[in-house]
C-alpha cells in the first residue's frame, strides 16, 4: 500500500508528502488550468461550469448572476495551491482550497478524457492518452485522501 500523501495533524493542520516530482507535476497542472480559464467557453471546461438549464434566457441570467463567481473561486483555489504547493502542512482553509482546485483538475482532465462512471480513464500503456489517465487517477487518489484526512476533522 502506498504511504498517505496527505494526512491530518494534531493541531488541525493537514501535512503533505508529496515528492518534487508530484509538487512539479501540480504545479504545471495548475499552470495549463489557469490558461484554459482565460477562455471560460472552452470545451474542456463545461464540467467546471455546469448548465443550470436548457432555456437560453435562465441560463443567460444563471452564467450572468454565478460564473464570475464560478471563475474567481476556481482562480483563487488554484492560487492556493501555487502558494502551498512547496510547503509540507496546509492550513484547514487552504486545505479546502485543494479540494477545490485538485477537483477542478480532476473535472477538466475527465472531460478531455471523456471519463464517465459508465467509461472509466484508460491506463493500457499503448494507449496515448494513458499518461493523461495516470494523471488522472493521481489526482482522484489525492483527492480522496485529503477528503478522509478533512473528514477526521469532523
Amino acid at each position: 500500500m502506498p504511504r498517505r500523501q496527505i494526512q491530518r495533524a494534531r493541531d488541525g493542520s493537514y501535512r503533505l508528502r508529496l515528492s518534487p516530482p508530484e509538487r512539479e507535476l501540480l504545479r504545471a497542472l495548475r499552470d495549463e488550468l489557469e490558461q484554459l480559464l482565460d477562455n471560460p467557453e472552452h470545451p474542456d471546461l463545461w464540467r467546471l461550469f455546469p448548465v443550470a438549464s436548457e432555456d437560453a434566457d435562465i441560463q443567460d441570467e444563471y452564467s450572468r448572476l454565478v460564473g464570475d463567481e464560478l471563475l474567481d473561486g476556481r482562480r483563487r483555489a488554484l492560487a492556493t495551491i501555487r502558494e502551498t504547493v512547496g510547503r509540507d502542512r496546509l492550513t484547514p482553509e487552504e486545505a479546502e482550497s485543494w479540494l477545490t482546485g485538485l477537483n477542478a483538475l480532476r473535472l477538466v482532465l475527465g472531460t478531455q478524457l471523456d471519463v464517465s462512471e459508465e467509461a472509466p480513464p484508460n491506463v493500457d500503456p499503448s494507449d496515448p492518452r494513458a499518461h493523461q489517465a495516470a494523471v488522472y487517477l493521481y489526482l482522484s487518489w489525492l483527492q480522496e485522501q485529503l477528503v478522509e484526512a478533512m473528514a477526521g476533522a469532523l
